[in-house]
């Protein structure tokens, strides 16, 4: 099959999907992998890096698109590249269509098959390629807490760990997720003070065992959250519903009970948010203010660490990439991973979290990608077994 790695055009986006090493594996298994000039110079690859493992180098991102049957991104295709996509064409990213509605109509009209890391799982229903991201999202989160609660960057100026006399900052964490029991971690290391909601109590019970630290755990509800906002330096949105908008938590009403000068981290904007006064912002332009609360947008946190975060993506996708690589369309409808990830094929929408958003008529996956298979039984890992071996073999 032919690989397509295109640079990332999203603004302020240096990550790039695969990582120059990572390209040995697919043509040791007799792929072809083209790599736009430059893709990875933003995460600290050369292009005679790409080349001594085996890339062919592009000079345009045309020239990417139109020659590849997989393309491997790290963030969704932006307007500017709807015109490259093609029917019968592979996409492989991050898309978090429920809050992208022309994205998902492009994919429709086009007919393309995409595959959206975020609703990949696994046979124990875990997101594997959203997880590494979270991990990175939910650690930067309080590293940004910290940065912009001093006064020079908008904050009402409090240390987050305190001194002796001084309390610490109250950091409020919405979801106990991957994002919110890393940003608990790191906020908790900092030596802030951490109140932590769910509706999880399995969870909560888990995070209260084995995280160490000044933590209160609390179950979501709006009376709980409210109360938690009237004392809180710092609020975390790491609320997820895989492949649907995030529930809304924090009403503008809302807003007004948290102290003046402090600090919204909403991770889950690239899924329309969990605060109503939240929007995307950009890592060049992350801020801007509502009712004296500093709000920090970004929808590719991650994009800030990219080498850190190309890396660890690809750690977490390679192995189903390659199955994708060896199978194609066939692959996708029986594979019950993967098959997961299928949110738009032939023209139908495939998941049914985006349909609903949208007003769409469902069709199941594997039906939209081969009408006469039967569906998945059971999750099997048969296929990426294989290809980890591959893997570790050198």
């Amino acid at each position: 099959m032919n690989i397509g790695i295109p640079t990332e055009i999203k603004s302020d986006e240096k990550r790039v999907s695969l990582p120059p090493a990572a390209v040995s594996d697919f043509v040791r298994l007799g792929h072809r992998v083209y790599v736009q000039r430059d893709a990875g110079v933003g995460s600290g690859f050369l292009d005679s890096e790409y080349a001594s493992y085996g890339a062919t180098l592009l000079a345009s991102a045309d020239e990417i698109w139109e020659r590849a049957d997989l393309i491997i991104k790290v963030k969704e295709p932006q307007p500017s590249e709807y015109t490259c996509l093609r029917p019968e064409q592979i996409l492989f990213t991050y898309l978090h269509l429920a809050a992208e509605e022309a994205l998902t109509h492009a994919l429709l009209d086009k007919q393309v098959t995409a595959v959206a890391y975020e609703t990949v799982s696994d046979a124990r229903g875990r997101l594997p390629l959203l997880e590494p991201m979270s991990e990175v999202a939910g650690r930067m989160a309080a590293q940004v807490i910290s940065h912009h609660l001093e006064a020079p960057h908008g904050g009402r100026g409090v240390l987050m760990g305190g001194v002796p006399g001084v309390a610490p900052a109250h950091v409020v964490i919405l979801g106990a997720g991957t994002v919110g029991a890393n940003a608990a971690k790191i906020a908790l290391g900092m030596g802030a003070r951490v109140s932590l909601l769910d509706i999880n109590l399995e969870r909560l019970r888990y995070l209260s065992e084995v995280v160490t630290g000044n933590l209160t755990t609390l179950y979501s509800t709006r009376h709980n959250i409210a109360e938690s906002l009237r004392t809180a330096d710092a609020l975390i949105g790491a609320v997820l519903i895989a492949g649907a908008k995030a529930p809304l938590l924090v009403t503008r009403d809302m807003l007004p009970l948290m102290p003046a000068g402090s600090v919204i981290v909403d991770v889950a904007v690239d899924q329309g948010g969990c605060v109503e006064t939240s929007r995307p912002t950009s890592h060049s332009d992350p801020t801007y203010t509502i009712d004296d609360v500093l709000h920090y947008g970004v929808a590719n946190m991650p994009g800030a660490v990219p080498r850190t975060s190309s890396l660890a993506l690809a750690n977490a996708t390679l192995p189903y990439a390659l199955t994708i690589a060896g199978g194609g369309l066939p692959v996708l409808a029986k594979d019950p991973a993967l098959i997961a990830g299928v949110n738009t094929a032939a023209g139908h929408c495939t998941h049914p979290a985006v349909a609903q958003t949208f007003g769409l008529d469902y069709v199941e996956p594997w039906r939209a990608l081969q009408p006469a298979i039967s569906p998945p039984r059971k999750p099997r890992e048969a296929s990426r077994q294989a290809v980890s071996e591959v893997l570790t073999a050198h």
